[in-house]
């Protein structure tokens, strides 16, 4: 165990760090050699795609795809600890409730299928046959199929989650509740109104290209590592790079190639940004109007004298509508409440608008700092807006980039996962299969967990994932986790969902990324969709950790056997026995996926094209629409001064709520994680000194208290009036009423709270206490 210290970390992101990181946590794993082996086959065309991140691979290849934090997933699945069925009988649950996240993962690889004996308080094995007729049973008692939750991970496959898409709507319900609806679903639901298409429309290559990055809410050295030989690269050509974080990122500041031998061995870095701007929490669209107002006066200047226009106007009259109504909005918004709102000051936004100006080809990434707030939506349509003021989208070098998080998020999506399916596809659907599916909408995650607050939901059905950790507002969400009838969590690893089950609950175990699948018709690949709609194959080679386990396509269609029985039209033994045909009937149902099966084969996949990047809008109004938001972001108040507005961050030990360690290198933090970070002028205003331990309140609106006790006060540069503490164990915090009114996702990014002197002395609240 790491121990607990606070010191700078001065090094650059990656470099020998990175390597030292990843080598001890083999090390830990056990796997030192083993995890060796497995990283050289790792993103490569022959081998299996990274369990983690979804940034893309690049067309040609080295024999070093891989970054620190993607080679821990393969140190964390590859690992030969096993979770045994000798160990969960010799620890019942409320025992391992009082075990921390990183704790319940250690225990290993779970080996066998477990059902829980309430007599015991402990997970007991159960055969696969009898696990089915279990979930079968249940699904079967239900009143209605709108009864039951249907959950989807990011990691799953295109072929296990068509599969697991197909039964559902065949069992009657459009209820699937995804990890989407957590992160990038403000994505989804923005950029179709603006640009006709809820991904983003930029390459790989484009990096190659670009003159200008921007980077909002994203920090690529923790949660997307790849991303950094781009960055590098193009700082390295000359492009200007601008970064606009509330946090100082280490690697949005400095970063050493671990690829590059001459950096590593001479001890020297790049560069990243040219500019690092600390926005204000909340304050996003604030910054985004401000460069669009610099704009837009420079373009009235430049008119005014005749000199060229800083706007596209050929573009923008030829592909979009709604330029009028943007222009009017900018030109009354005052520079005062922009500075306010947004924590920069007007010579900031001047300097970041003139860079855009200059470009030719500018790139707009952004991550979760957008998405995970009250107006996420509206946070990436002035982003959209940001790049058709000049052309951007449509062009070598240009575009939007949405950086999702896990590796198939984007692809799950495409391949059906959805709570509001179009008349098209379940037309489509329909004629390939051959029976109804359901046409009403369905739950998304919030509405999953309102619908369980009232006691309408009866059964859980989780394909991966770590439901009952990454869902806001404990309190209310995890009380009604464990009033349900039945919890079912396919998994490779223990977590805390596990333990917040309901009367009745199922592990199913199943094949990792890494490992080898055979299957009737011999040894299967799946397939998966990065960020950047790249598709391509994915084939694991190592054994797997248990004779036990099933691949997730095999679980889905002994799930679908046991509740549908022989009402089904689907050959689900079919499918299973060779995943060709699933991806055959992926192909007759969507389009797209024209001659799947031969193009997977070519090294590297291919590309899903996306219209808006062909400049063809699929809006109501065939164009690309400039969308006026009336106002500038959350409703944040100065004459409120007891109120701060915090975010919660992960750590770069981290992926979702996996957790590596209990460190965070980049920023300073060793051996624990109960801490909140907070600027020194704050800190004074409360009478706070660094080390004290404070409980945080939420500021709800709704009456009910929301609490994390005793955290640890940490003084970090972090802008005024804003703290952040981690994720998951600051999702307390987050009311499940504060979301996002189109995407409806929760605020994670953006809560409202006070500060107190903790009365205790110990350690913080543990994430199974809340």
């Amino acid at each position: 165990m790491t121990k607990k210290a606070i010191r700078n970390y001065r090094k650059p992101a990656g470099g020998w760090g990175a390597l030292k990181a990843l080598s001890e946590l083999l090390l830990e794993q056990r796997v030192a050699l083993k995890g060796a082996a497995t990283l050289s086959r790792m993103n490569q065309p022959e081998g299996f795609d990274c369990p983690g991140c979804a940034w893309p691979d690049p067309k040609h290849t080295s024999s070093f795809e891989f970054c620190e934090n993607g080679g821990k997933a393969i140190a964390w699945e590859t690992t030969a600890m096993r979770c045994t069925p000798d160990f969960l009988a010799a620890h019942p649950v409320a025992e391992l409730a009082g075990w921390s996240d990183h704790e319940l993962e250690m225990t290993g690889r779970i080996t066998h299928p477990m059902a829980y004996d309430s007599a015991s308080d402990c997970y007991m094995p159960v055969e696969w046959s009898e696990a089915f007729a279990i979930i079968g049973r249940h699904l079967k008692a239900l009143s209605s199929p709108d009864l039951a939750e249907f959950y989807t991970s990011g990691r799953t496959s295109n072929e296990a989650a068509f599969l697991y898409q197909l039964f559902v709507r065949e069992y009657g319900t459009n209820n699937f509740p995804d990890c989407s609806n957590m992160c990038h679903e403000a994505t989804s639901v923005g950029l179709l109104q603006s640009i006709g298409v809820g991904k983003g429309t930029v390459l790989l290559e484009d990096f190659d290209k670009a003159d200008c990055i921007f980077i909002f809410g994203q920090n690529p050295g923790t949660n997307s590592p790849r991303m950094m030989t781009s960055l590098r690269n193009a700082s390295r050509r000359g492009a200007t790079i601008i970064s606009i974080n509330p946090f100082r990122e280490r690697s949005l500041e400095r970063f050493q190639a671990p690829q590059s031998p001459l950096e590593m061995l001479t001890l020297t870095s790049t560069p990243i940004s040219s500019r690092l701007f600390q926005v204000r929490v909340g304050g996003d669209v604030a910054v985004l109007k401000g460069i669009m107002k610099v704009i837009v006066e420079a373009d009235d200047a430049a008119h005014a004298i005749d000199q060229p226009s800083r706007l596209d106007w050929d573009f923008i009259r030829g592909h979009t509508v709604g330029i009028e109504a943007l222009v009017q909005d900018l030109k009354s918004t005052q520079w005062s409440d922009i500075e306010r709102q947004s924590g920069l000051t007007r010579e900031d936004m001047q300097y970041a608008a003139n860079a855009y100006m200059k470009s030719e080809r500018t790139i707009i990434v952004y991550g979760m700092g957008i998405t995970q707030h009250r107006c996420g939506t509206r946070n990436v349509q002035q982003l959209a807006n940001l790049a058709l003021l000049r052309g951007q989208i449509g062009k070598e070098g240009a575009g939007l980039c949405p950086v999702r998080g896990h590796s198939n998020v984007q692809g799950d999506r495409t391949v059906g996962i959805t709570e509001v399916p179009s008349a098209e596809f379940l037309a489509k659907l329909e004629q390939r299969f051959g029976f109804k599916p359901p046409s009403a909408p369905g739950h998304n995650v919030v509405t999953a967990l309102e619908a369980m607050i009232r006691g309408e939901v009866k059964v859980l059905f989780a394909m991966g994932g770590n439901f009952a950790a990454a869902i806001p507002d404990w309190q209310m969400t995890r009380a009604a986790l464990r009033n349900l009838d039945l919890t079912v969590h396919v998994s490779t690893k223990l977590n805390r969902s596990h333990l917040v089950h309901g009367r009745a609950a199922l592990i199913l175990p199943c094949l990792g990324r890494t490992e080898i699948d055979v299957q009737e018709g011999g040894l299967q690949s799946i397939t998966v969709e990065d960020s950047m709609s790249m598709v391509h194959a994915s084939a694991g080679r190592n054994t797997p950790a248990s004779d036990h386990l099933l691949s997730e396509p095999a679980i889905v269609a002994g799930v679908a056997k046991a509740t549908l029985g022989n009402r089904t039209v689907v050959d689900w033994d079919g499918l299973v026995a060779d995943y060709d045909g699933i991806r055959d009937a992926i192909e007759a149902v969507f389009p797209i996926f024209q001659g799947y099966n031969a193009r997977i084969r070519v090294p590297g996949g291919f590309h899903l094209t996306s219209t808006a990047r062909e400049r063809i809008w699929k809006t109501p109004s065939g164009k690309a629409n400039f969308l006026v938001f009336d106002g500038l972001g959350e409703d944040i108040r100065d004459d409120d001064q007891d109120v701060l507005w915090l975010s919660t961050i992960r750590s770069h030990d981290q992926y979702n709520s996996t957790l590596y360690s209990l460190s965070d290198r980049y920023r300073g933090v060793y051996g624990q994680r109960d801490v909140l970070f907070l600027n020194e002028f704050d800190m004074l205003k409360r009478d706070l000194a660094d080390g004290d331990r404070v409980d945080v309140v939420t500021a709800s609106s709704d009456g009910i208290e929301r609490i994390v006790r005793n955290l640890r006060v940490i003084r970090y540069a972090f802008p005024a009036g804003c703290c952040a503490a981690y994720y998951p164990e600051a999702n307390p915090l987050v009311p499940l009423y504060s979301r996002d009114p189109e995407s409806l996702t929760p605020s994670y990014k953006g809560v409202p709270v006070r500060l107190a002197h903790s009365k205790s002395d110990g350690a913080a609240v543990s994430v199974h206490e809340q």
